[in-house]
């Protein structure tokens, strides 16, 4: 040791700065690189082990050996150990910015802990706001826009109009509307969340904004939806569409509208997929973040009450726990699929002849991203190469098909295979990176970095598949069978049980929740052709309960009132009513209203008429004649309404037609569409 610092004393103080100086820098940089392997959780462990300890030997190694080339005065040993030494110190600076870069693109996923919400007065676009207008307020205490900053402001600023409240929004945008109200208060995303109801569709155009307040919160995301679930391990996620103007990165919070909504569950490690697209007009009970059902409603609706109303009205719905959601800017579409250089997709034919007498034959056009029809986006049928403007419209389009949004539910569900495909396609870094930034300003979820991170092994194994000219993942789709539903005059969609357990079954299997039953029986007949098909999970099940609404009876029989009853296990309550001027044994009134859900309701009561025969007038001369007394009586009692006596065939005939015809419109009523 006495030799070695003896040595090292009498070398040249150029050459001892050098060589502290490489190796401070070798081992800094080194540092960060392992700090910056280290958050690489679940990618590649074992090779990140074998580097870091590489890393350590080499590093070990130049202390020693560089210190002893230096004080033998052997230069040249000395210079080409340095130089490589530097050259792997800068290697490591160069790997730790790109996964630093990485990583904080991928933080940007993920939703904040707090953002900024609005509460508005709203009024019509006529109407003249002071402080004598009535204000109309929903009754939902969890409700952030709705209630809880109303309350706020009013107190805040000591606001003294009179308050009228409603159970639901739609009845509050009903009794604005109705002018029930001057102005009501509600989210300042109310053009995104309803401005897609036929009935609010010029909500923007028809009303106007009186006031506004916003304030800072913790997020309902952040409160009610967090997992800790890898994404290594079978998993679900509810894809939400947005409509968002925003250059700056989409927040977890934006109002989404309730017409995208897709639920997907994946195997990691079989690479399968299961895509459910819910209609948003499906009829369904309305389950708010805390858990409590609210009201029954499309199920779109459920996007004013946040994405965890959302997510818990589906969980009630399918019975299946969903684990992560992901919220998809519609317009950042355009900017990916423009990213990827365009996406491969079979667009649909249209099937109404509009398109075909204004667009021509083959040809498919849709509103352009800001939803102008003045401004069409146009594309051929067939197999097609979309840009990004080509394949938002697509995404969009119902208009052109008789199955409307289960159609455009089944346009999304191309798009994603065909977007998931070309993902697997990128050759370069530079194009990662350049859809990272895409991505990470147009979506927004509820994962972890680490989490986001662990799905590394799955697209590892797509890429792997995709290289071997294999499929690079089995998608399972599925298609929710419907009927249509009218509920108090809302023309709405049902679905029949027996196609959502085959579904959310098939869900389960994915999931490893359920064991998959393995088909033991195989029919082949030699004189037909083979055709490999691929089963679309759950259409044309029409087994199940169904939701059913009240009829009206008014004008019926009381038979035709007893079988609905007996048919749904109600029970029927009958009152008399007496009314000489309609026909005897027909119900007038019925307790509860036609559209009514039958669920809702345990029995109901008819309103019969039974009216008193109506007594002979006293002033009339008496009739001597005994026989033509009692034929005067005789017609008397015919022409009294209600005369027990049967009535004559034509008017039975008559009777009996319009109870067929009735039973008629009510059977067509749950006809599919």
């Amino acid at each position: 040791m006495k030799v070695l610092l003896n040595k090292l004393k009498k070398t040249h103080w150029l050459k001892k700065i050098f060589y502290v100086i490489s190796l401070l820098s070798y081992w800094l940089g080194f540092c960060f690189f392992c700090k910056s392997l280290l958050s690489l959780v679940g990618i590649e462990t074992t090779i990140r082990v074998i580097i870091m300890i590489a890393g350590t030997l080499f590093g070990l190694t130049y202390t020693l050996f560089g210190l002893k080339k230096m004080v033998k005065e052997k230069k040249l040993g000395f210079i080409l150990l340095t130089i490589l030494t530097l050259l792997i110190t800068i290697l490591f600076g160069f790997s730790s910015y790109y996964i630093d870069k990485l990583y904080n693109k991928l933080e940007n996923f993920t939703s904040k802990e707090t953002s900024t919400y609005t509460s508005v007065i709203l009024s019509l676009k006529e109407t003249e706001f002071n402080e004598d207008s009535k204000i109309g307020m929903v009754t939902d205490e969890e409700d952030r826009t709705g209630y809880i900053l109303p309350m706020e402001w009013i107190k805040k600023e000591n606001i003294k109009n009179e308050i009228e409240y409603y159970s639901t929004t739609h009845e509050l945008l009903e009794g604005l509307y109705e002018k029930e109200v001057d102005a009501i208060f509600i989210t300042k995303d109310y053009p995104i969340i309803y401005g897609n109801e036929t009935k609010y569709a010029n909500i923007v155009q028809e009303t106007k904004i009186e006031k506004e307040y916003q304030k800072e919160m913790k997020t309902e995301e952040s409160k009610y939806l967090t997992s800790t679930k890898s994404l290594t391990e079978p998993f679900t996620v509810l894809v939400l569409g947005v409509d968002s103007e925003s250059t700056n990165g989409l927040d977890a919070n934006a109002a989404f509208n309730g017409d995208t909504l897709m639920l997907i569950t994946f195997n990691p490690k079989t690479l399968t997929a299961t895509m459910l697209s819910i209609p948003r007009d499906m009829y369904v009970p309305i389950i708010s973040a805390s858990g409590q059902t609210k009201w029954y409603g499309k199920i779109n609706s459920s996007a004013g009450l946040g994405t965890a109303s959302t997510i818990n009205t589906l969980e009630n719905i399918t019975k299946i726990d969903i684990d992560y959601f992901v919220k998809v800017n519609f317009r950042g579409v355009i900017d990916l699929v423009n990213t990827l250089g365009g996406i491969d997709v079979d667009v649909e034919q249209p099937d109404y002849k509009y398109y075909v007498d204004h667009y021509g034959e083959g040809r498919l056009c849709e509103s352009d991203a800001n939803r102008d029809m003045g401004n069409l986006v146009c594309m051929n049928t067939g197999m097609q190469h979309l840009n990004g403007e080509q394949a938002l419209a697509y995404a969009r389009n119902r208009h052109g098909f008789l199955e409307s949004d289960i159609a455009r539910n089944r346009h999304q569900q191309q798009i994603i295979e065909a977007v998931a495909k070309k993902l697997t396609q990128t050759a370069s870094f530079s194009e990662f990176e350049k859809l990272l930034d895409t991505i990470s300003n147009n979506i927004a979820t509820n994962m972890k970095t680490s989490q986001i991170l662990s799905f590394y092994q799955s697209i590892k194994g797509m890429l792997v598949n995709a290289l071997s000219g294999s499929e690079f993942i089995t998608i399972q789709k599925t298609q929710l069978t419907y009927y249509n539903l009218e509920v108090n005059g809302l023309s709405c969609l049902g679905y029949y049980e027996g196609s959502m357990n085959a579904i959310t079954k098939a869900m389960k299997e994915n999931l490893g929740l359920l064991q998959t039953e393995t088909i033991k029986t195989f029919h082949y007949d030699y004189q037909e052709d083979y055709e490999q098909t691929s089963e679309i999970i759950g259409k044309g099940i029409y087994t199940g309960q169904k939701l059913t609404t009240m009829p009206s009876f008014i004008g019926s029989s009381v038979s035709k009132a007893e079988t609905f009853a007996n048919n749904n296990n109600l029970k029927m309550t009958i009152e008399y009513l007496d009314d000489p001027n309609e026909i005897a044994g027909i119900i007038l009134k019925q307790s509860v209203a036609a559209g009514t859900l039958t669920n809702q309701i345990s029995g109901f009561t008819i309103y019969v008429n039974n009216p008193t025969p109506k007594e002979p007038d006293e002033e009339d001369e008496p009739i001597d004649d005994e026989e033509e007394n009692n034929e005067d009586e005789n017609n008397n009692l015919e022409d009294i309404p209600g005369n027990p006596t049967e009535p004559d065939d034509e008017e039975n005939e008559t009777n009996d037609k319009e109870d067929e015809n009735e039973e008629n419109d009510s059977s067509t009523s749950d006809n599919i569409e």
